[in-house]
């Protein structure tokens, strides 16, 4: 492996116009055809296989007309009015014509108009009637009223008890995210500029949510934050400015191409968000790992630029190829978990990967070959900025020296600090987001607060359920409705029930029904499953089968789903990622210690999210100020990430650990030599990914947000705790032990040479430069 790559560096940095050549051809085709083709993102959570999703789908064939995306505003009078006041109630029903008016929305009226046309027979009026019947006024005692025209009911549209807020629910004709980019924006402006003269303050749901900004200006301080960090390790702009060329080049044409192909295949805002952090965090990380390598071998050895390049190629560059497999296989096990919306992001997150190590293998060293000795400056050459490295070298090897001593001590912090931090996970809750998911400063949390102070907080989330009768086409009579009903309302937490649609046949009808409690209440919760509980007793009695969905029952159903599938994805993802480690580091111990260590850390980073974002600990320190739950795809996602990113880690630390014992150093100098050649450089790797991620806490939508603050705290803890104090002190512990495996096992597995020991014996160093800084500096500006 190290002489291949090795050969894969010299030629990209002796012929840096082929390799950049081609790298360019492929941006301008991605580029290309992201004009051609607008992107097309979705934020549905599709799980498919489970019970709400059947429902959705079944009525995606059955009631068509209520498939489409659901929208809610809320209109609130100014301070000392009320909707019912003359120019108020003039201005609202000027924005509910604009809404019903505008493009993509069904306009209730003309439905109702069309069926009042067909007198007794219409289906939807006789449901209509027997539903008010038997449902009766809600019993929550905060009764909401129709808004009313000329003495008849504004469809879609009701008024608090109090007067002050009207509510209205409409539904567009197609999802939300495959309406035409800005129809949903448009709609809420339609809807503020006739509401304007009357003083209403329009809000609209969390629902109403275009596609969330990918990069703002958070993900920009972080980047900015990362290319400090560079600056301060390598010293110097040009090589700083290396490793941010990959990532950029990297998330181009690994985000650019996922949104290529984002007609073809259904692709959620977070997969995209997803590989854009994966995207910056490692491309910039490997390329650093590999220049970093370079200028030691220049600065310390004293090879010429080329040469340096070629060697750090066949050696970091060998790390990086394993580390980026690691990254990539943690993610291909989101395969086996069955889920498209997971899979999905896999894909385009391990795609965006591998391209990244591509980049880092074959780009970097063309770049390299551009620059040529000009990658170490005259000032980083000269005796000063060799002794100033010599105290930094130093420095790393005195805290190594003092892990090994007080190895008892450090491997007690590193395992007791996670396992406190993990203790809040015990409590973990998981959702989906809600209005209450927001700030408080947000249009979402304020629509979401109005409603619960106004009207209840169930009215956030009503519960869909779909009712058709249990013999195929049959028209649902209006006293099995109306039995349905009443036996929806008398169970413990229902709030009322109301009709929400009915097929053009009579064979299927919507019910909604209100919780008496928020969406992510375990009230709520509890109110699905004794729906659930109920259908086969209604089926018997009144021949009627129900179906329940919305948001509460989507929620219980994904966290149920991927609850089920974590252990199979876990076992998945260690098994094989043991058998890379166990090819690399050809060890027992390493790979086992190195799990281990991966699973106090994500304990650690779920404990931490609970805390802050569930319990609402620290929140000011990030500007936060909502609690949620924990969002359900974050588990599985963060577990798949975390594992490959922490790899990453260790492959770079321990490869330098033994790198140095296979050339001769003791298990115990092994350990500390490796600790000082690798420790800044995954110190600064370490700041740049957390910089990375961190920036996307900041981002306004909350389960963007949660991702961004689970990974930064992750690598944070993993990189820090772990990596960094964990195993060396666990290595100095086990010492030659560390580095055992059975001899049949070993004669088993193939010698993928990580360390570049092959390199050295078939390519010898033959043109060693002359380490004198006079020299290296005269030489900068003529060879390469």
């Amino acid at each position: 492996m190290s002489v291949l790559l090795y050969r894969l560096g010299r030629f990209a940095y002796g012929k840096p116009w082929y390799v950049i050549g081609g790298w360019l051809a492929v941006v301008v085709a991605v580029v290309g055809l992201l004009a051609v083709n607008p992107v097309k993102l979705s934020n549905e959570v599709r799980i498919d296989g489970t019970p709400s999703q059947e429902v959705i789908d079944d009525l995606a064939t059955s009631l068509p007309e209520a498939s489409g995306g659901q929208g809610m505003l809320v209109f609130n009078a100014p301070d000392g009015a009320r909707i019912d006041d003359e120019s108020v109630r003039t201005a609202l029903l000027a924005a509910v014509n604009a809404v019903y008016r505008h493009d993509h929305v069904i306009d209730t009226r003309k439905v109702l108009a069309e069926e009042a046309a067909k007198g007794a027979s219409s289906p939807l009026r006789q449901a209509q009637a027997a539903v008010a019947q038997a449902a009766g006024r809600p019993s929550s005692g905060r009764t909401p009223v129709p808004l009313r025209a000329g003495g008849q009911p504004v469809p879609g549209v009701t008024v608090s008890a109090d007067g002050s807020t009207a509510l209205m629910q409409f539904q567009f004709d197609q999802q939300t995210y495959e309406l035409p980019s800005g129809t949903i924006d448009s709609t809420i402006k339609a809807a503020e500029q006739q509401a304007a003269p009357g003083g209403l303050d329009v809000l609209p749901s969390a629902a109403m949510l275009e596609i969330p900004e990918i990069v703002g200006v958070g993900e920009i301080v972080g980047v900015a934050v990362a290319a400090i960090v560079l600056l301060v390790t390598l010293g110097s702009v040009v090589s700083a400015g290396l490793p941010l060329v990959i990532a950029l080049v990297g998330i181009t044409v690994g985000v650019g191409g996922a949104f290529t192909l984002s007609n073809v295949f259904e692709i959620h805002s977070l997969a995209a968000v997803l590989a854009l952090m994966l995207g910056l965090a490692v491309g910039i990380d490997y390329a650093l790992f590999i220049v970093s390598r370079e200028r030691r071998l220049i600065l310390d050895d004293g090879l010429d630029a080329h040469e340096a390049t070629s060697r750090a190629i066949g050696t970091a560059g060998s790390a990086v190829f394993f580390a980026g497999s690691t990254v990539i296989i943690a993610l291909a096990g989101l395969l086996v978990v069955g889920i498209t919306l997971l899979s999905t992001m896999a894909v385009v997150a391990a795609a965006t990967i591998a391209i990244a190590v591509l980049l880092a293998l074959t780009l970097l060293p063309a770049l390299l070959g551009l620059v040529k000795e000009r990658i170490c400056s005259t000032r980083t050459r000269n005796g000063a900025q060799q002794q100033k490295a010599a105290a930094t070298h130093a420095r790393a090897t005195r805290w190594g020296v003092r892990l090994v001593r007080h190895k008892y001590a450090a491997l007690a912090a590193a395992v007791l600090v996670p396992v406190i931090l993990a203790v809040p996970a015990l409590g973990m809750k998981m959702g989906l987001p809600s209005g209450a998911s927001y700030n408080t400063d947000t249009a979402q949390r304020q629509s979401y607060d109005l409603v619960s102070d106004a009207y209840g907080p169930g009215y956030n989330g009503p519960l869909m359920i779909a009712v058709s009768p249990t013999t195929d086409g049959q028209p649902l009579t209006p006293a099995t409705l109306a039995a349905v009903t009443s036996d929806l309302k008398d169970i413990k937490g229902a709030t009322s029930v109301s009709l929400a649609g009915v097929n053009s046949t009579g064979t299927t009808a919507i019910l909604s029904l209100v919780p008496g409690s928020g969406p992510n209440d375990d009230a709520t919760k509890d109110l699905v499953t004794a729906v659930r509980d109920k259908s086969a007793k209604i089926s018997d009695t009144h021949g009627a089968t129900i179906g329940i969905t919305g948001f509460t029952a989507l929620a219980i159903d994904v966290s149920d789903r991927l609850a089920d599938v974590l252990p199979v994805y876990v076992a998945t993802v260690l098994g094989l990622s043991l058998i890379i480690l166990l090819l690399v580091f050809r060890s027992l111990m390493v790979p086992v210690t190195a799990t281990l260590g991966f699973l106090l850390s994500i304990a650690a980073t779920f404990g931490l999210t609970t805390a802050v974002f569930q319990w609402g600990w620290l929140q000011g320190l990030i500007g936060l100020d909502a609690t949620a739950p924990v969002v359900s795809l974050l588990p599985i996602i963060i577990t798949g990430v975390l594992y490959g990113l922490a790899m990453d880690y260790q492959m770079f630390l321990v490869t330098s650990m033994r790198e140095a014992h296979i050339h001769g150093a003791t298990a115990l100098d092994a350990t500390v030599t490796g600790f000082a050649r690798a420790g800044s450089v995954v110190v600064a790797a370490a700041t740049i990914m957390v910089s990375v991620f961190a920036g996307f806490i900041f981002n306004a939508q909350p389960m963007i947000k949660q991702a961004g603050f689970a990974l930064a705290a992750g690598v944070l803890i993993d990189a820090f705790v772990i990596r960094m104090t964990l195993i060396p002190a666990t290595m100095a512990l086990a010492q030659e032990k560390a580095w055992w495996i059975p001899a049949w096992l070993d004669h088993l597995l193939p010698d993928l040479d990580v360390e570049g020991d092959k390199l050295t014996q078939k390519i010898p160093l033959l043109h060693q430069a002359t380490h004198q800084p006079h020299a290296t500096a005269q030489r900068a500006g003529t060879t390469g």
